[in-house]
């Protein structure tokens, strides 16, 4: 038995954590105009669009606590487990970063955040 990477945890725990923030913004704070601001452009509150942010918040905080209980289980020696945790976790982050820069360049820099952590979290479990 192998540990995991330390890079893939570390990187696993940061792609979570960046999610976890993510479902502050999206599901307890996007009240407020100025985090609707960093999230759409925008200040004005339009329903529909609470109502889609409340929802993929908790998206973001189920792909997090998956990360998170992926670097457990493979700390646990549960390997297969951790490993294919991480591995759908972190990678169905970071093809979600992908998406959201393909769909609107503006948001590169979340975009960068959603994707990097997490790549590096799936290539060095791969890679270990």
């Amino acid at each position: 038995m192998q540990p995991m990477s330390t890079v893939a945890g570390i990187f696993a725990v940061i792609a979570g954590l960046f999610h976890v923030a993510a479902f502050a913004m999206e599901s307890l704070l996007f009240h407020r105009a100025s985090v609707r601001r960093i999230m759409t452009g925008r200040t004005e509150d339009v329903p529909a669009v609470r109502i889609w942010a409340f929802n993929q918040g908790f998206y973001n905080l189920f792909l997090a606590v998956g990360a998170f209980v992926g670097v457990y289980a493979r700390a646990t020696d549960h390997e297969t487990v951790g490993d294919a945790l991480v591995l759908f976790s972190c990678g169905a982050m970071a093809l979600a970063g992908i998406v959201l820069v393909v769909s609107d360049h503006r948001l590169w820099r979340g975009a960068l955040g959603q994707f990097i952590p997490p790549a590096i979290a799936v290539l060095a479990t791969l890679l270990a």
